[in-house]
């Protein structure tokens, strides 16, 4: 059984309304894999697998098609996106010039509130890598690198980092988690944590930099 047939939708994220969360899961599983790229998923078939009704799947599946992440397919259902390696090569390349600075200039403006709430929710995202949770992973992930680059305070930095990473695709996601191999690559956000909290922004800056390259390396292989 698939991650994305036994997942609950209550552990990928609380205190939304069902359209966003069901939105948040479905992105997630299209990201991770768990939805094929090309295959056609109708709504009430993958209202049966979470547990809910076809009506906020099917306007899930429509918030994701302005997103570009799947094609709405008349009396058929819809078909998820598919991405290229040019693509992929385009997208990390972006957040390469992004995201390691932005967290380099953040890192003295995250207090200690901040720094506990980075750390459970990187705790969260080696526990989902570990039990092998693909959908919850790559939600969690998102969720973590969001929330560091919020402290930026530039919307429309955190907004594009959002997008890119939206149609990013790590279809190898499963293969590392079952060797074991994921939960390994998922203890890097634990450490990125310490050494933002250490006050060592350019050793924080290093790390997203190799972290980000998971994304062409081990985690987009098929």
């Amino acid at each position: 059984m698939s991650s994305l047939e036994r997942s609950h939708l209550t552990t990928v994220i609380k205190n939304v309304s069902l359209r966003e969360t069901v939105t948040q899961a479905l992105r997630a599983a299209v990201i991770s894999g768990e939805m094929k790229p090309g295959e056609v998923y109708s709504a009430p078939t993958l209202g049966k697998r979470f547990g809910v009704s076809p009506t906020p799947v099917r306007e899930a599946m429509l918030d994701l098609v302005k997103e570009g992440l799947v094609v709405s397919l008349p009396n058929k259902g819809f078909r998820v996106t598919e991405v290229s390696d040019a693509d992929l090569d385009e997208i990390t390349a972006l957040r390469l010039l992004i995201e390691p600075p932005t967290v380099a200039a953040v890192t003295a403006l995250i207090d200690e509130d901040g720094l506990e709430r980075l750390r459970s929710m990187a705790a969260d995202i080696v526990d989902f890598a570990g039990e092998g949770d693909l959908i919850a992973y790559t939600e969690a992930d998102r969720a973590f690198h969001i929330a560091i680059l919020e402290y930026s305070g530039n919307r429309r930095l955190v907004s594009l980092i959002s997008k890119l990473r939206a149609h990013t695709r790590l279809l190898g996601l499963a293969p590392l988690a079952a060797s074991g191999k994921l939960r390994e690559m998922a203890l890097e956000h634990t450490e990125l944590v310490e050494l933002m909290a250490a006050g060592k922004a350019a050793e924080a800056q290093e790390l997203m930099t190799r972290h980000i390259g998971h994304v062409r390396g081990e985690w987009a292989r098929h």
